[in-house]
């Protein structure tokens, strides 16, 4: 079976990063099937990323890679 890699980021759809990072897993993979899950995660929202991921990794063949890249921003001491 090919190995299947699912995408979930806060990227947005505009930038370049996205197919980059498609680029990267080809090159080292290139039976790989890639699948979005979303790119529109609000900037530094790491729970509705890990909520996003918690509703849909269920669906996906045992084995799954799921890569998950949200920057959690700079938190200040005392602030949530």
């Amino acid at each position: 079976m090919r190995p299947v890699i699912t995408l979930l980021t806060d990227f947005g759809y505009e930038s370049y990063f996205v197919p980059a990072m498609k680029g990267v897993i080809l090159s080292l993979n290139p039976e790989a099937l890639i699948i979005d899950i979303t790119h529109s995660i609000p900037q530094f929202n790491v729970y509705k990323a890990a909520f996003t991921l918690w509703a849909s990794y269920k669906y996906f063949p045992r084995g799954t890679i799921h890569v998950v890249v949200v920057d959690p921003g700079l938190v200040r001491r005392g602030e949530p």
